[in-house]
C-alpha cells in the first residue's frame, strides 16, 4: 500500500468512527415527564416536568404547585433545576396536597413559603439556573431550610460536574450559558436563558413579614429581575426550547428559531399571554421545531388522557402544520431523538 493511499485509508477509518459516534449519539433518547395534579390528564395547575439527557443527568423545569414535596416519588434525582420566572404557579408558593386529591381543574393544595423549587434543591442537592436576582432570592430560600449558605455552582473549564454534594447557584442574564456534564458523559448538556415577554413579580405571600408590609401599603410586589424561557442542547444533538411563560416576539424566529435552531418546543398556553392563532404561528412560522409539547394550559385539556373538544389546547393542536402536537399529560414520558422526533410515548 502506498503512502498516499494509507492516508487516505486512515482518513476514512477516521470518518467512519466520528459517524458512528455522532449517529449513536443521535439515536439516543431525550425523556420528558410532565408531572400534573392528576395522573393520565393534563390539568389548568400543571406546569412541572423532569427531563432526563442520556447521560443521566435530570433537570427539574418550573416545579410549581403540582408536587407534594421535596420527597415527592415521582421526581428522583434532580440535578439542575430550571425557574423561568417569580409567579407562584412555577416557583412553586403551594403544595399538593396528593396526586389525584381534587379535580382536574381544582387541585386541592397548602401554601409553601419555602417554594418548592427552594425545597426540592435544598434536599437533592441541585443546581439553580436562574436570573441572577431570583438566585438570591431562592439561594436564601435554601439556606433557611439548610442553615447554610447556598454558594455558586463549582465550575472547571465552564462546566459544572454533577452529581453535586451541595444546593447551589448557576445563575446568569439573558443570553448567558451554563454547561453540566455527568462523570465521563462524552458531552455536556448546555442551558441557554433566552428572552421571555412576560412579568417576573414574587408574590408577597413569599416574603417576609417586615418587607410584606412594607410593600402592602401600595399593594406591589418586588421583581426579580426579567423573566426567561431556556435553550437545552441535549449530550443527543436534541435542542429544545422551552417558552415559560411568554408573549409572541421576534427573538423566537431570530434567536431560538434562526441561531439556535431549536427542533423541540415546549410551549406554555397561558392565556392572558397567547391567543391560541398566535401560539400556532409561534409553532408554524417562527420557532418551526419537528415535534410540540403544550403545556401551561390553564384548562382541563384532557379528558381519559385524550384532549377535550373545544379547548383552548384541542384549538391550538388543531392549528399546528407538517409537526405533531403531544399535551403534556401527567406521568407520561415522552422520549426524544436528536432530530426533534418522538420515538416512545408518542401515541
Amino acid at each position: 500500500m502506498t503512502m498516499p493511499t494509507r492516508i487516505r485509508a486512515a482518513r476514512s477509518v477516521a470518518v467512519l468512527a466520528l459517524c458512528a459516534a455522532s449517529c449513536m449519539a443521535w439515536g439516543q433518547t431525550v425523556k420528558i415527564t410532565p408531572l400534573g395534579s392528576n395522573t393520565g390528564e393534563l390539568c389548568g395547575r400543571d406546569r412541572a416536568m423532569v427531563i432526563e439527557d442520556p447521560s443521566g443527568l435530570r433537570l427539574l423545569y418550573d416545579p410549581g404547585q403540582t408536587l407534594t414535596g421535596a420527597n415527592d416519588a415521582r421526581v428522583g434525582k434532580i440535578d439542575v433545576i430550571l425557574v423561568s420566572h417569580a409567579h407562584g404557579d412555577h416557583i412553586g408558593d403551594r403544595t399538593l396536597k396528593a396526586v389525584g386529591t381534587g379535580a382536574c381543574d381544582n387541585a386541592e393544595t397548602v401554601a409553601n413559603f419555602a417554594t418548592m423549587a427552594g425545597e426540592i434543591a435544598a434536599a437533592r442537592n441541585s443546581a439553580l439556573v436562574v436570573m441572577q436576582q431570583m438566585g438570591l432570592f431562592l439561594g436564601r430560600k435554601i439556606e433557611t431550610l439548610r442553615g447554610k449558605p447556598t454558594g455558586a455552582c463549582p465550575e472547571k473549564a465552564g462546566e459544572v460536574t454533577t452529581p453535586l454534594a451541595a444546593p447551589c447557584l448557576a445563575t446568569t442574564h439573558t443570553g448567558g450559558t451554563r454547561k453540566f456534564r455527568m462523570p465521563n458523559a462524552a458531552n455536556a448538556v448546555e442551558i441557554t436563558m433566552v428572552t421571555a415577554a412576560h412579568d417576573n413579580t414574587i408574590p408577597r405571600e413569599l416574603l417576609h413579614e417586615g418587607t410584606r408590609k412594607l410593600l402592602d401599603a401600595d399593594n406591589m410586589s418586588l421583581t426579580l429581575g426579567p423573566p426567561s424561557g431556556y435553550v437545552v442542547r441535549f449530550s443527543n444533538g436534541l435542542v429544545a426550547y422551552l417558552s415559560g411563560d411568554t408573549g409572541m416576539h421576534a427573538e423566537m424566529k431570530s434567536v431560538v428559531g434562526d441561531y439556535y435552531k431549536a427542533n423541540l418546543m415546549v410551549l406554555n398556553l397561558g392565556a392572558t399571554a397567547v391567543t391560541m392563532q398566535e401560539a400556532a404561528h409561534i409553532a408554524n412560522d417562527l420557532v418551526r421545531p419537528a415535534s410540540v409539547i403544550a403545556t401551561h394550559v390553564n384548562e382541563t385539556a384532557t379528558v381519559n388522557g385524550k384532549l377535550r373538544p373545544g379547548s383552548r389546547t384541542a384549538e391550538f393542536t388543531a392549528l399546528v402544520t407538517a409537526r405533531p402536537v403531544y399535551p403534556a399529560i401527567s406521568g407520561k414520558t415522552l422520549e426524544f431523538n436528536g432530530a426533534g422526533a418522538c420515538v416512545a410515548g408518542c401515541d
